[in-house]
């Protein structure tokens, strides 16, 4: 059986050595390249995740492995466990020496996330959850908040995604946005109930939003894509079709207003 335990504190410390890794690498001196698609990737990125993939695989040889910055194989499908890494989330933020980066790490088993770590060495915010012990961060319990109405909530994400032509049946009312880099730490503020809501209504790999999933739930939020399906993890295809991470009374509500909203592939 699974020491939920043991996993957390290996991906906590890993995720916390990580994070001084990057930012010794960008005093040093970052090597900056495109990768297809115009996103970038640094020397961090990489040294960071050549470090985790060593240090996990090396305590856990028969776990399998998902990473931003490693080529996928077939062979993760057919770990029962696997970690799920993001090296550096946010990287633009970390290049510009913002804070709004961190290093999200994930147990999955069977498909269903049963530990995770967010860190984010610039703000000292280092989240984390086990399957059914709650979500904390730097040690103390955290909780969605309690907003039960869309007016006035705080949601991070792009004001520009309530304003296509799919929400006449049901209006939004006046909300506030605000931005993140990096989207497992947007589900970390939720979280933590700094903000009401995270929205993104276009498919996101599981290496962002894989440990966002289980410390949002584990306090309290709600997660799914945009229809309201849930989540499943290890699949062929790493990715969810869409994010809605939110307080679990307004959830269905923003649920319900992109019902006409197509599902992205």
């Amino acid at each position: 059986m699974i020491d939920l335990h043991a996993d957390l504190d290996l991906i906590r410390q890993a995720a916390i050595d990580a994070g001084a890794l990057a930012i010794a690498e960008r005093e040093a001196g970052l090597k900056i390249e495109s990768k297809v698609g115009g996103s970038p990737v640094t020397s961090g990125d990489l040294k960071v995740d050549a470090m985790l993939k060593d240090r996990l695989l090396s305590a856990r040889p028969d776990y399998g492995w998902l990473s931003e910055e490693t080529a996928d194989t077939a062979e993760r499908l057919s770990k029962r466990r696997i970690f799920v890494v993001d090296p550096i989330d946010g990287t633009v933020a970390y290049m510009k020496r913002t804070s709004w980066w961190c290093v999200p790490i994930a147990v999955v088993e069977d498909g269903e996330v049963v530990a995770a770590v967010i860190h984010a060495p610039e703000v000292d915010e280092t989240y984390v959850a086990t399957r059914g012990g709650g979500a904390r961060r730097n040690g103390k319990p955290i909780h969605a908040s309690d907003v039960d109405t869309l007016e006035d909530a705080s949601i991070l994400g792009d004001a520009r995604l309530i304003e296509a032509p799919y929400f006449a049946d049901e209006p939004w009312p006046s909300m506030r946005f605000e931005k993140r880099n990096a989207l497992a730490y947007r589900m970390a503020l939720v979280a933590a109930g700094a903000f009401d809501a995270a929205l993104a209504l276009t498919p996101k790999w599981d290496w962002d939003v894989a440990a966002g999933w289980l410390i949002a739930t584990e306090a309290g939020a709600r997660v799914s894509d945009h229809h309201g399906r849930p989540w499943a993890f290890n699949r062929p295809d790493p990715r969810q079709t869409s994010l809605v991470c939110a307080a679990p009374i307004i959830q269905p509500m923003i649920v319900r207003r992109c019902k006409n909203v197509p599902l992205s592939t």
